[in-house]
């Protein structure tokens, strides 16, 4: 079990890694070694996600997210695939926390009658610089 918080835990086996050839430099190792890893992790079916959690995670994974409900992470970053595996790791695990917080529900607010005289008074006072511009008499 891969431990994300206290309350939310998911199991190895809902992770699938991959492995494939890092483009990029790397000299020699680049043509003969896999050493980019692919993890894939099904966020709609997962059993250890709570309904909540998975849907945030859904709308954070963005261009991640496969039609099928599949987060796909890939990491090429190292030169070993042991490294780029926990690299890989940890940034799912990273995602799924950033995932456990709920936004706090926006409150709507009015301006108040005083930022509203003085949003007034700035517009007069700009409206009078651009006439005194323009070479036009003054109204007031």
């Amino acid at each position: 079990m891969i431990r994300i918080t206290d309350l939310i835990s998911i199991s190895e086996d809902e992770i699938q890694e991959t492995f494939v050839r890092a483009s990029g430099p790397g000299g020699q190792n680049v043509n003969k070694l896999s050493t980019a890893v692919e993890l894939r992790f099904d966020v709609r079916r997962s059993r250890n996600l709570p309904d909540d959690v998975s849907i945030r995670l859904q709308k954070l994974a963005g261009r991640r997210l496969t039609k099928d409900g599949i987060l796909v992470i890939d990491a090429q970053r190292h030169r070993t695939q042991d490294r780029n595996r926990a690299d890989a790791l940890e940034r799912l695990v990273t995602l799924i926390r950033e995932a456990t917080h709920v936004p706090k529900p926006r409150k709507k607010t009015k301006p108040s009658r005083a930022a509203r005289a003085e949003r007034v008074e700035h517009k007069v006072h700009r409206g009078k610089v651009k006439r005194q511009r323009s070479g036009k008499p003054d109204l007031d």
